[in-house]
């Protein structure tokens, strides 16, 4: 998501908040949250870290 599509949720909610549609705009807010966080799961899975074993 970029930046000016971030910002145009952002102002949309802000509007339905200022014309009393706070559960609106919430339910926006939460919306660009979850795809926030669909976007940080889809990353490249990390690698395994593994214990330094005990045999020296």
């Amino acid at each position: 998501m970029s930046i000016r599509e971030k910002l145009e949720r952002i102002m949309m909610a802000i509007t339905f908040a200022e014309a009393g549609e706070q559960d609106t705009a919430r339910e926006l807010m939460r919306e660009e949250k979850r795809l926030l966080k669909s976007k940080r799961a889809s990353r490249r899975p990390r690698p395994q870290l593994r214990a330094p074993s005990a045999r020296r």
